[in-house]
């Protein structure tokens, strides 16, 4: 149980983040400041260094957060009495509502300077994402869902190839003028093909 004291740091050391995950959302990472943060958080740039140290780490463990949220709202979808189609479309396109709040070319940005951060994000996605995956894909390989012929290995593969063009599909898919339908085509062909349901 947290004392008096505790439960106001933590409010505040929340308050600090959530206020520089805002940031990331509108904001180049170049040009977030601690003094922009300090400002917009109502706390002495002091408070902040008190915190985290450095603007560094406050960017890591803002998107350590924001990591762990993600994986925790994909196992609670994953867990959720929903379709298979529904749970392969979440499994591809998981990015497309955290797109709009970070993009994709800021999270590779930031992994890619941060080396420690990488490896968490990297360990979160192969002890917790791909198990509720390969579990997804075996569940329907029983029921007959997914083709006896075709691999969990391949299926891993083909969603992989899909994840790593997320961007470009992004692009195409506000290109469009239909976001949500394009997106809809895609996982149709992941899911059936070109030729549809037979």
């Amino acid at each position: 149980m947290m004392n008096g004291f505790e439960k106001r740091a933590s409010l505040i050391k929340e308050k600090i983040m959530k206020t520089c995950l805002d940031m990331l959302r509108t904001t180049d990472l170049r040009g977030i400041r601690i003094a922009d943060i300090s400002k917009k958080a109502k706390v002495s740039q002091v408070t902040i260094y008190n915190y985290f140290g450095s603007k560094e780490a406050l960017l890591q463990e803002v998107l350590k957060a924001y990591f762990d949220n993600i994986i925790r709202e994909f196992e609670e979808y994953m867990n959720g009495g929903h379709t298979l189609k529904e749970k392969i479309e979440h499994i591809i396109f998981l990015e497309k509502e955290s797109y709009k709040d970070i993009s994709p070319g800021l999270i590779k940005e930031l992994l890619i300077e941060d080396h420690e951060l990488n490896q968490y994000v990297e360990k979160q996605y192969r002890e917790k994402a791909i198990p509720l995956t390969i579990r997804i894909i075996e569940e329907g390989k029983k029921s007959g869902e997914i083709s006896s012929d075709v691999s969990v290995e391949s299926i891993l593969a083909f969603i992989q190839l899909y994840m790593n063009q997320y961007e470009t599909i992004l692009e195409m898919a506000e290109k469009s003028g239909d976001m949500d339908q394009f997106l809809e085509g895609m996982v149709n062909m992941f899911f059936y093909g070109l030729c549809g349901k037979r």
